[in-house]
């Protein structure tokens, strides 16, 4: 199996070991100094190993994957020469493209249950109260059986619990009108970001995010996200749903020869910008217990430091690139950068960080035995694709060989807590209507009358069989809310839709 070659100086090489790419890892450093480039030689190292990979295109720079490179000139045939790379040749790589607002990429769509309450009260930027409060209206439409596919649903199911609000409250714990009219305020400030799109059906399933081409290479999924990116949240919080339904619905795999799929996150700093505690706990939950699955997760950002501890201690291959110390956080992340490396006693890290230049990076991967290497400064590798944006005529004929977008290309809505809801009211309204128009009309006499009105009802009594019939829905919609579980992040576990 080939080593992904990462850089070279004049005396050795840094290769990432397939067999260790489920462990994690880093891409950092400052703006312009070339981490695009490492990300783009690591997916396409991964997918000419038939590894499929997912990332995001903060910029629109990664975009060029799907194309060939140009020919060479002369300062790219210099740095070949350097590297050493004799038989390289420009190559495009088998690329999907996605997109939340559907313009640059196929929709990418999750469903209201799918999400949680847990994500989703991030994205609403709720405070712990209104968190619970929503937490308790999930359970209501869980136990209920009643689906929330799109924002629709969820405000019917918010307006549902407004009106039933003390029958809620003494069932499942005490919710406010006031907490309730909240989330519909912050739910119409999503709905106007265009979180509209993401919300419904049919939902983004893994397997189209794990394939190969014909040829065996996998496929390399880019998420256009220079608008999605602006909604920092969404964007965010998006990444963590994804990458909490790999943890939930992936088995159990251990160590492979390589990765089933590897993960991408750039502008890491994002994930844990203003997170709860509780919160970050669990994303450090998933990315430790994730690379059992098969799932190598890599961060990209600025510093270092941008990742908290507890995960940045899991990210076994790292690539530095220059770091400029003008003030003192800038200073205190190069020391930080520095410390987390294995030392080489023939560098000094600390002042190599500042003084790489584009196209360099200090580079350690996992080896034998998982054993992180000595640093080394390196020259990084160069891709076969183009380094840069593509046109709108390149993406759309991508768009239209790509194999999954007469699956996700229409919307389809289908029956759910809305449309129940509705039905519900609707009912409830001729009901109403009903008894007015019969409130004149006699009651039956004799014994015969007697029992048609126990077993049928009146207008001011409940009969039997309406009595049976509700308790029957009940417990359907018990049985039926029991089989929702959700995991670790608040999202149905199993991925059951």
């Amino acid at each position: 199996m080939t080593d992904i070659l990462i850089g070279r100086n004049e005396s050795t090489s840094v290769s990432l070991d397939p067999q260790y790419g489920n462990r994690h890892g880093m891409i950092a450093g400052a703006t312009g100094t070339g981490k695009s480039v490492s990300l783009m030689v690591l997916a396409e190292g991964f997918s000419k190993l038939g590894v499929p990979c997912f990332l995001a295109d903060a910029k629109g720079d990664l975009a060029g994957l799907a194309m060939a490179a140009g020919d060479p000139g002369d300062t790219l045939k210099a740095r070949l020469a350097k590297l050493g790379l004799n038989d390289w040749k420009p190559q495009a790589n088998p690329v999907i493209f996605w997109d939340i607002y559907g313009k640059l990429g196929h929709p990418v769509r999750a469903t209201i249950s799918e999400m949680g309450p847990t994500l989703l009260g991030r994205i609403l930027e709720l405070n712990d109260t209104q968190e619970g409060v929503l937490e308790v209206i999930f359970k209501v439409a869980d136990d209920q059986g009643w689906l929330l596919l799109d924002l629709p649903d969820l405000r019917a199911m918010l307006g549902f619990a407004a009106e039933n609000a003390k029958t809620i409250s003494t069932q499942y714990g005490l919710i406010s009108t006031q907490s309730i009219a909240a989330i519909q305020r912050n739910l119409l400030k999503l709905e106007q970001d265009g979180a509209d799109q993401f919300f419904g059906e049919p939902a983004l399933e893994l397997s189209d995010l794990m394939r190969q081409d014909m040829s065996g290479r996998g496929v390399i999924n880019v998420l256009a996200a220079d608008q999605l990116i602006l909604k920092p949240r969404l964007y965010s919080t998006f990444l963590l749903w994804l990458l909490s339904e790999l943890f939930e619905q992936l088995p159990e795999v251990g160590d492979l020869e390589q990765p089933k799929l590897v993960f991408f996150f750039d502008e890491a700093h994002l994930l844990f910008d203003d997170a709860p505690a509780a919160l970050q706990q669990r994303v450090e939950q998933v990315v430790r217990l994730i690379r059992s699955k098969g799932v190598g997760v890599y961060f990209c950002s600025q510093n270092p430091d941008d990742v908290p501890g507890n995960i940045l201690g899991q990210l076994g291959n790292r690539v530095q690139h220059a770091l400029r110390a003008f003030t003192p956080r800038d200073q205190k992340a190069v020391k930080a950068a520095a410390e987390t490396f294995v030392a080489n006693p023939k560098l000094k890290v600390g002042e190599a960080i500042t003084q790489l230049a584009v196209g360099e990076a200090l580079a350690s991967t996992l080896r034998d035995g998982g054993v992180p290497t000595p640093v080394e400064q390196v020259l990084v590798s160069a891709p076969t694709a183009r380094i840069g944006a593509i046109t709108e005529t390149e993406r759309a004929t991508v768009r239209q060989r790509s194999p999954v977008g007469g699956k996700y290309d229409t919307a389809v809505n289908r029956e759910s807590a809305a449309e129940i809801l509705a039905q519900r009211a609707e009912h409830k309204t001729a009901e109403v209507a009903a008894g007015k128009d019969a409130s004149g009309a006699s009651e039956s006499p004799g014994w015969g009358g007697a029992i048609k009105d126990a077993l049928l009802g009146t207008s001011r009594r409940q009969g039997m069989i309406e009595a049976m019939a509700k308790s029957a829905s009940r417990t359907v919609g018990t049985r039926i809310g029991q089989q929702i579980v959700r995991g670790v992040l608040g999202s149905i576990f199993g991925g059951k839709r």
